[in-house]
């Protein structure tokens, strides 16, 4: 056997361990300052959420109640701006930032607006809400489709209308959004796309309330073509 020292995978994997044992030893005082810092921003982040974010959830739901209710009611000015003391979606949004209560008052402010036919404003809430629901996203994407339509952004208009149908793929949100897109479609002239869109519903969903009467819209475009 030879006397020259052999490195063989176990000792060059002991001379690794040597060096990071060395690393850890020279960098300690770093090493522990770094994960006390990460402690640190833990703990902040729970007490964050649990003694400020938490409480100011609570009383966001619970100040939302009177502005829900006039928006149910279709009185939107009182919705957006409050009233007798209760606020409106407008300052649940200021007041109650990051939460989920401001995060939904998006939404509403985004329905409110478009009723009101301010459809810019709708715009820039209905894409300022983050949701979770697929329901209600789906419907903040439709509604900004519907607004960019009355702004006659058509361009803006397929392309939210496109992303509502994709979002949901239920048997009624998607028919009903891939109906309004063929629309933008025929605004367009486009009556080519307007047949696929129109034909995507009567292929993949037949039972809906849209597929019923989809073959005189068909029909129409194919005699324009």
């Amino acid at each position: 056997m030879s006397n020259n020292q052999v490195n063989t995978p176990l000792a060059a994997s002991g001379k690794e361990f040597g060096q990071t044992g060395k690393f850890v030893m020279d960098n300690q005082k770093s090493l522990i300052f770094i994960t006390g810092a990460i402690v640190a921003l833990l703990l902040l982040y729970f007490a964050y959420q649990k003694f400020y974010l938490a409480p100011r959830e609570v009383e966001a739901t619970d100040q939302m109640h009177v502005a829900q209710d006039f928006w149910s009611k279709k009185d939107w000015d009182k919705a957006i701006k409050g009233d007798a003391g209760y606020p409106g979606f407008e300052k649940i949004v200021s007041d109650y930032s990051n939460t989920k209560a401001a995060n939904l008052a998006y939404f509403y402010l985004g329905i409110a607006y478009l009723n009101k036919g301010e459809f810019q404003k709708a715009i820039d809430n209905f894409t300022s809400f983050r949701g979770e629901d697929l329901i209600v996203s789906t419907e903040a994407l439709g509604g900004t489709a519907d607004a960019y339509v009355e702004l006659k952004n058509y361009d803006k208009a397929e392309t939210y209308f496109k992303k509502a149908a994709d979002k949901s793929k239920d048997n009624f949100l998607t028919p009903m959004y891939l109906k309004k897109l063929g629309l933008v479609y025929d605004a367009e002239k486009d009556y080519k796309s307007a047949i696929e869109s129109y034909q995507k519903i009567k292929t993949d969903y037949p039972t809906s309330a849209e597929s019923q009467t989809i073959d005189e819209y068909i029909s129409r475009d194919q005699a324009r073509q």
